[in-house]
């Protein structure tokens, strides 16, 4: 399992969600977390481990202050790569389009997970990148962030 060194995490939306002790939490908006051994932590108790599915969609790392802003750009990135449901021709060619400019980029090749040779998932690093990479993403597939 990767584990992140990071220290202080920011929870870039609402958070709700049962914590690896099962109790629910309900953590607002801009609520900084401390990270210890591998877990993120709220109100000094484990949440969950800094490399799960709930850190990735809830908190961003933000020991350089910037974890608002990685947090809104890594949502955009996303959205942005996401199939929506429904979604007609035009609107499948014009993600395909995108997709093929993120395999071919080689800043975004970091961010994959060399284990999926045929389709992408993003690894634990892209979560956790600097500002200056995601910006260059968001960029290369045309993901807005609301100022």
């Amino acid at each position: 399992m990767e584990q992140s060194y990071h220290k202080r995490y920011i929870a870039r939306r609402r958070a709700r969600f049962k914590g690896c002790n099962g109790q629910q939490v309900n953590i607002p908006y801009g609520s900084i977390l401390e990270a210890q051994d591998g877990f993120l932590l709220w109100k000094g108790q484990p949440l969950c481990v800094d490399t799960s599915q709930n850190a990735h969609e809830f908190f961003s790392q933000d020991d350089d202050g910037q974890g608002q802003e990685r947090g809104q750009l890594v949502a955009a990135i996303l959205a942005r790569l996401e199939t929506p449901p429904n979604a007609g021709e035009k609107c499948r060619t014009e993600l395909q389009a995108r997709w093929d400019k993120v395999w071919a980029d080689p800043l975004s090749q970091k961010y994959k997970r060399p284990e999926h040779e045929d389709f992408w998932i993003w690894s634990h690093d892209f979560y956790d990148a600097p500002v200056v990479d995601l910006r260059h993403i968001a960029a290369l597939v045309g993901a807005k962030v609301k100022g």
